[in-house]
């Protein structure tokens, strides 16, 4: 007879993967967070929070070291935002002028726009401020990239996603691919002696890295078809078509009040509309799960574990947004003119709450294990002769050696 339920889903004990939902609701929560803020102190306390648990709960999968490039790249956004508020001025007037760049004279048609002119320190405070933002924006998702499987994520997905499903992964799935191909591509070039930096060097390494991209995608497909993935069952027209409505409908009022929600005045028609907008997704996907004819091969479990670090993101967002709206000042320093911003005390208790999956989650198993362990019915082998001692060598230098 076949295990019950629970026994199935019951989370072995010792190390294993946490359930790849739970990290990426976890780091959606410390984004959502983020985009309620223009403060620096407090993007980059939440910044920190998802590099701790990060470091902390990081495996040593190929896809876990992308991290460090979503680090880059944050900073390479903040950086080119800098530069695009220097030679294209900001719509921030100030007064405090730091120099003045040649202005390019434009037709008057291009009214508005301008290319050179005054750099302001007010204008360069805002750019800083909304460069940071998406910068944490970017860590919070690499953190997501770097912690949850994006094989395991597939298969957690309802059955009405599944086509969607392999896109989002694919495309998931090539960022930390990338990185882990250009590290050996590098490695074996200092190996060989050749150069690992430069533009000769990049020149080199990209077209394999795209070859091993693209042979990556073809052997993903090939396993997906063999395995069946993406068959579905035969439903009514008027099934099919009622899920898509819902599914789309549903999907539309939550982008519509997730833009409500992250303006000043959407408040009132946001969270009702959020709600409406859930329940038809939720009512849309579960008719979709009927098209599904596969079973799903080991389940990841969802206990304790993944309740406390879902949970934890939600806490960082729910309590940052209510934080935000009774003191909008301590969350938006002014620039115009420019203050000195200040950490609250409990935004960043608010914050803090992301670092409990660092202590809750359990840790990751290893992919590579060298330890042998031998089985409690294993024979003991029997122990080896000793090697016969070989004859010391003669002291006096005129004695022959003796050869055995």
């Amino acid at each position: 007879m076949p295990p019950p339920r629970a026994a199935r889903r019951r989370p072995a004990a010792g190390p294993r993967h946490l359930h790849p939902g739970a990290w990426w609701l976890w780091a959606l929560g410390l984004g959502a967070a983020a985009t309620r803020t223009t403060n620096p102190l407090v993007l980059l306390l939440l910044a920190a929070v998802a590099g701790y648990v990060v470091a902390a709960r990081r495996g040593d999968a190929p896809w876990s070291r992308s991290y460090g490039a979503f680090l880059r790249l944050g900073l390479l956004v903040l950086g080119i935002r800098l530069v695009f508020a220097v030679l294209l001025g900001s719509p921030i007037a100030g007064t405090h002028v730091l120099f003045t760049l040649p202005e390019v004279p434009l037709p008057t048609w291009a009214q508005g726009v301008r290319i050179g002119g005054r750099v302001t320190a007010e204008g360069l405070l805002a750019a800083l401020y909304d460069g940071l933002r998406l910068a944490t924006l970017l860590v919070c998702v690499g953190a997501a990239n770097a912690l949850a499987s994006p094989t395991r994520l597939l298969r957690t997905l309802p059955g009405a996603l599944y086509e969607a499903g392999v896109a989002v992964v694919v495309a998931m799935t090539f960022a930390p691919n990338l990185v882990a191909d250009v590290r050996r591509l590098r490695a074996a070039r200092r190996l060989r002696g050749r150069a690992d930096r430069g533009i000769a060097a990049v020149l080199s390494v990209g077209l394999p890295v795209l070859e091993g991209a693209l042979e990556r995608s073809v052997a993903l497909a090939a396993a997906m078809d063999t395995r069946g993935f993406g068959r579905t069952a035969a439903v009514p027209r008027r099934l099919a078509v009622l899920t898509t409505v819902l599914t789309l409908t549903g999907l539309l009022g939550v982008c519509l009040a997730a833009y409500g929600l992250l303006t000043a005045g959407g408040g009132g028609w946001a969270v009702p509309v959020l709600v409406i907008g859930l329940a038809a997704a939720f009512a849309g996907l579960l008719l979709g799960g009927r098209r599904s004819v596969r079973t799903r091969y080991r389940p990841d479990p969802w206990a304790l574990p993944e309740w406390l670090t879902a949970g934890s993101g939600i806490a960082v967002a729910v309590s940052t947004a209510w934080l935000a709206s009774l003191d909008p000042l301590a969350f938006a320093p002014t620039v115009v003119p420019p203050t000195a911003p200040v950490l609250p005390v409990a935004a960043a208790a608010a914050v803090l709450l992301g670092l409990v999956p660092a202590f809750a989650a359990p840790p990751p198993p290893a992919t590579t294990d060298t330890t042998v362990t031998p089985h409690a019915t294993d024979t003991p082998a029997t122990p080896a002769a000793p090697a016969t001692a070989a004859p010391p060598a003669p002291t006096d230098p005129t004695e022959p050696r003796r050869t055995s």
